[in-house]
């Protein structure tokens, strides 16, 4: 099929193009690894609309490779072309690249509205990188942080495609934001679910689980925080809360308490 593709790319066929600098970049189907190619194909097919070329050109010269120099003001350029086509990915790559300023001057404002546009797709990276912006606030950005909590507990809920890593990701978030009651509510650090009656943490009395399950599968995540939070109680309060020794925590179900 290599061989095909190329056949078609050198006839100025913008998909074969792609798909031709998709098989160099990786190697594979008697095509060998071939970056500074894969490069080349992919602005000829990025330069005649080809979105992937666009979205794989755009990373592609975010990074220095051999025969490929890193370049972020072209790489924001082609992201720029593939968002501008609705990609969702290129949309979150390039928002990160507006809040970090690589290629581009640093704007909050356009990470975030690049951030929503790519969320609206139910992208759970950008719902992710949109959620924690919305609750910390960024330079221009105001704090909006129960639109951002809804945000990190629907990918917390997902089990999409994007896998159980962004979801990991999403709870350890919600974990972090759990001693800020407005942001929380009635969020389960576990699982991202809203309840009515939620089971609270009693060591810490700030993380809200839905149930035994979350209480056992966020334990180990739920951990340190536990732990932090309780030093800050105790020495604010005198009141020893970490017993003697290793101050290794083993919280029973019979520990957390109803509200």
């Amino acid at each position: 099929s290599a061989r095909y593709f190329r056949l078609a790319a050198d006839q100025d066929d913008k998909e074969a193009q792609a798909q031709l600098g998709v098989l160099l970049q990786s190697g594979g189907d008697g095509v060998p690894q071939d970056l500074a190619e894969s490069a080349r194909y992919f602005r000829l097919s990025a330069d005649q609309g080809d979105v992937n070329a666009q979205l794989q050109l755009g990373v592609l010269l975010r990074f220095d490779y051999d025969g490929v120099p890193r370049n972020l003001a072209e790489a924001a350029r082609y992201l720029r072309l593939a968002a501008d086509q609705g990609d969702a990915i290129s949309q979150h790559s390039l928002g990160c690249a507006y809040l970090e300023g690589l290629g581009v001057l640093a704007d909050p404002c356009e990470a975030t509205r690049l951030f929503r546009l790519a969320a609206d797709q139910q992208m759970s990276e950008a719902q992710l990188s949109l959620g924690r912006m919305l609750c910390e606030g960024y330079a221009d950005v105001p704090a909006d942080k129960r639109a951002g909590a809804r945000l990190v507990a629907q990918v917390a809920r997902a089990a999409g495609e994007d896998g159980e890593t962004v979801r990991d990701r999403a709870l350890e978030l919600l974990c972090s934001y759990a001693d800020e009651t407005e942001v929380v509510a009635a969020c389960c650090i576990g699982c991202g679910a809203h309840h009515r009656r939620m089971t609270k943490c009693s060591k810490c009395h700030t993380a809200r689980f839905c149930s035994s399950e979350c209480i056992k599968r966020m334990w180990p995540t739920h951990r340190p925080s536990c732990q932090s939070w309780q030093a800050e109680q105790a020495t604010d309060s005198s009141s020893g809360l970490f017993g003697a020794g290793s101050g290794e925590l083993d919280v029973p179900l019979s520990m957390h308490e109803r509200i």
